[in-house]
């Protein structure tokens, strides 16, 4: 999993600009050198430009604290590139284009709370029969306040400004904590990625002792760790049983008002009926969100203003005294006429609120702005008045509460509005399938789901997304659903349970993001949970009630999919730490040589791994398994940072990792969970080569600075600005602007590193070697072009993880069963590079873990 940590907690070094001095342990795992067991080969200019570091010794070094000098490596010169951070997709949107994303907006997002009014009474006054118009009055004020309560203060006004630059749902909370709190549980996480433009690290202040020591915590406790994890995992299987149980809700209700019309209709008609849709539904989930939900949304709007319309009416014609319901003093009287008949309603009465974690999950498809809007101003009017003309017709008509909405419809207006709340509960559907389809990518991306293949629908907008297995998946599920448990009630409180689920997690994660990143007084962040938690167990407690009805169903699928991203999760953590221990020492490297122990055959070598840091061990199986190897070898990692986004042009960072006669460097590619790996592999390699060659002449830029300024080391002014470092971008860096303000001991160069080695005086050379570093920066060059001349071949080591035959019997099962099946049914990494066979060579590897 690839999430990283944010700052440091000893002062908050993640803010530092890269070349500031600090005080370090020299063998701390997140010092300013990002390969705790990788120096670069810019060490000391006494061991000259071949000398080639030692990648172990920072592990075996003793403890010692020293002053580091101002590090610009190559990996923090890149991340430092461009000033600008990623600007969102609808910032500069036109009136008629906000329009458009409106209308969009509805036809995605607010379709299934558009949809509630269809069953919330009618599910509520099963469990709690109307006795008297107080009861009427007493339910609807429930549903008002739940309304007001949970979509507009909570979601509305609250958590959809949690999002992480424009991505909602429980993992991008997670992302975003994990960007200010080192709770990621794999090792991966490089001080560099904090330096992305797009990932706006706020750093806790050390005046908010309160933020520092939650994030210590967080920290320093594997234990909490694993339980955040956890919590995001059964958030998320949540989501995915919410998709399932929305069609299946939305279908059925809206079908159902058939039978208030047609008398002979009977249940299975209905059945038959709504699996038809279903069908019909998930089918055109492929065609996207922009061309669906523009499609759609203008047909959501005339629901929503046939449901005003509706309610208008009713108001009118029988009751208005229902507005009544507005003095919450009714919901005591409610309870106090009905005791645990009104707790039983509270399933029931939780529905009016269904579809307010996809306001927050389907964030990425449109703006923060764009959903608050149409909420406040369009959703919820209509809403409030759909349930009050409801109660006022069910005031005068107490025998109709099992059909509350269609029965309340006028006669002659009953066909149309049918049609339209069919139309209304297919579009409902897709809102939950939506938020789906996000939050599997973003898992996907941070390592908790098995790879899938991901289409995007939308060339404008990349987090607009459609994966067809999942898809076909739901599918399925929901026809099970629908066909086993064909009761309205019972569909009811499976929906109230993934709903809950949900809105539980997202609260306390919330919470965390009060705590940590906004900083906000203590006495609001526990008000905000004690009131919304307590509440939502409060409807839990009512849900669970009733689970044996059917709605277990509900609760063991969601165990499955978050069984599934738990061993996924495990096993990938378990094979990384396996890879990082098991990874090729330096001494190795120095004693095969630049020729590596073979033959360099022309060419270019790009070695897939995931380690961010080392030599995998898969490399020292390519070099005893192949008769030669190529002149030049790039490990490639592709690394997802908890961002939604890394620029392009920040996108590959290069380190050599030995000498130049080597000619090994390590790229990490960086994507965020939002980015789209669209580029083929001829463009990727180009994309690779053009980076590599600006890495190296940056490298030999810098060095030519060294030697300038090592000519004048005796000169007082060194330190006041006439050193300077010119950055690919044109930008001038000098001594005496921010970024290298607190480097004052010049006879250092800029380029030297903190390793594990003592910090020696550097002897200056006898005169400048500007003419040998442009000689050796055209040849190093010019070999690059032979190499990528004489072809580029993709190396693939697909590494298997086995349990010791000395392991627990439980951990044998779910890594050699369950984590090894789901490894061979996901997709895999080369179905991504679309490579031609002709250029790939694939090694097998297994670890015993």
């Amino acid at each position: 999993m690839a999430e990283e940590e944010g700052s440091d907690i000893n002062g908050g070094q993640a803010s530092m600009d890269s070349t500031e001095s600090r005080w370090v342990f020299q063998d701390e795992d997140d010092s300013e050198i990002e390969d705790d067991d990788e120096d670069d080969f810019l060490s000391h200019r006494s061991t000259a430009v071949d000398g080639l570091d030692s990648e172990e010794d920072e592990d075996n070094a003793a403890q010692r604290l020293i002053r580091t000098g101002p590090r610009l490596d190559s990996f923090d010169v890149e991340a430092l590139e461009v000033p600008g951070a990623h600007r969102s997709d609808y910032e500069d949107f036109s009136l008629g284009k906000k329009i458009t994303l409106a209308f969009q907006t509805l036809g995605v997002v607010f379709g299934d709370v558009g949809t509630s009014p269809l069953y919330t009474f009618s599910v509520m006054f099963s469990k709690a029969p109307i006795n008297g118009n107080e009861d009427v009055i007493g339910a609807l004020s429930l549903v008002l306040y739940t309304l007001i309560l949970i979509p507009l203060v909570k979601y509305v006004l609250v958590v959809l400004w949690a999002n992480d630059d424009g991505e909602g749902g429980t993992f991008a909370l997670y992302s975003l904590i994990c960007r200010h709190a080192k709770v990621s549980l794999l090792p991966n996480q490089l001080p560099s990625d904090a330096r992305i433009s797009s990932f706006r690290l706020k750093v806790p202040s050390a005046e908010l002792e309160r933020s520092l020591k939650l994030k210590e915590r967080l920290e320093n406790s594997l234990v909490l760790k694993k339980l955040l994890l956890m919590l995001v995992l059964a958030g998320t299987s949540m989501v995915i049983a919410d998709a399932v149980v929305t069609p299946a809700m939305s279908v059925t209700s809206a079908v159902s008002g058939i039978k208030v019309g047609v008398d002979a209709i009977e249940q299975d008609e209905v059945v038959m009926i709504s699996v038809a849709f279903l069908v019909i539904l998930f089918s055109i989930q492929k065609f996207g969100t922009s061309k669906v939900g523009l499609a759609i949304g203008p047909a959501l709007f005339i629901w929503f203003c046939s449901l005003a319309s509706i309610g208008i009416y009713n108001l009118v014609k029988y009751d208005s005294s229902v507005l009544r319901a507005f003095n919450p003093v009714h919901i005591y009287y409610f309870f106090k006429r009905n005791s645990i008949k009104a707790w039983y309603s509270l399933g029931g009465c939780l529905l009016c609120a269904t579809g307010s974690e996809a306001m927050f999950a389907d964030l990425c498809y449109f703006s923060v702005r764009s959903v608050q809007l149409t909420f406040v101003f369009l959703v919820l009017p209509c809403l409030l008045l759909g349930y009050l003309g409801q109660a006022a017709y069910l005031m005068d008509n107490h025998a109709d509460a099992d059909q509350a909405f269609f029965s309340s419809i006028p006669s002659g207006a009953f066909w149309p509005v049918l049609f339209i709340a069919n139309i209304a509960a297919l579009i409902a559907s897709r809102a939950m399938t939506t938020a789906t389809f996000s939050c599997i990518k973003q898992s996907t991306a941070l390592g908790c789901f098995p790879r899938l293949k991901i289409i995007h629908t939308s060339r404008k907008f990349m987090g607009q997304i459609y994966i067809p297995v999942i898809n076909w998946f739901l599918l399925a599920v929901c026809l099970v659903l629908v066909c086993s448990i064909s009761s309205i009630d019972e569909i009811g409180n499976a929906y109230g349970i993934a709903e809950l689920g949900i809105m539980m997690m997202t609260t306390i994660l919330v919470t965390l993001v009060m705590l940590l990143i906004w900083q906000i007084n203590i006495v609001i962040v526990l008000s905000f949970l004690v009131f919304f938690l307590g509440l939502e167990l409060t409807f839990f407690s009512s849900v669970l009630w009733s689970v044996t009805d059917g709605s277990w169903i509900i609760l063991v699928f969601s165990i499955i999919m978050f069984l599934i991203m738990y061993i996924w999760n495990y096993g990938s953590k378990l094979k990384y730490e396996t890879e990082v221990k098991q990874k090729l020492s330096m001494d190795l490297m120095r004693e095969l040589g630049c020729n590596l122990g073979t033959i360099r055959a022309p060419g270019i070598g790009l070695l897939y791994n995931e380690l961010v840091r080392g030599i995998p061990a898969i490399f020292g199986h390519f070099l005893t398994t192949l008769p030669a190897i190529h002149s030049m070898i790039i490990f490639v990692c592709i690394k997802y940072v908890p961002v939604p986004v890394v620029p392009q042009s920040e996108r590959f960072l290069f380190r050599r990792v030995c000498p130049k006669s080597y000619h090994i460097f390590r790229c990490i590619a960086r994507y965020g969970y939002k980015d789209v790996r669209k580029e083929n592999h001829q463009t990727f390699e180009q994309l690779l080569i053009e980076s590599l060659e600006k890495f190296i002449r940056r490298e030999a830029q810098e060095r030519s600075l060294e030697s300038d300024g090592d000519d004048d080391t005796g000169s007082e002014d060194d330190s006041s600005g006439s050193r300077v470092l010119i950055a690919p971008n044109g930008s001038v860096y000098s001594l005496g602007v921010p970024l290298l303000a607190e480097f004052k001991d010049t006879s250092k160069p800029i380029l030297e590193a903190s390793t594990s080695e003592e910090v020696r005086p550097v002897t200056p050379p006898a005169e400048p070697a500007v003419p040998d570093t442009e000689q050796s920066l055209e040849r190093e060059l010019s070999f690059i072009h032979k190499a990528k001349e004489s072809g580029v071949v993709y190396l693939l080591g697909h590494g298997d993880i086995r349990a010791r035959k000395d392991s627990w019997f439980i951990k044998k099962l779910v890594i050699n069963y369950f984590y090894a099946f789901l490894r061979k049914n996901c997709r895999r990494g080369t179905a991504n590079l679309s490579v031609p066979h002709s250029q790939l060579m694939q090694v097998g590897m297994t670890y015993m873990v």
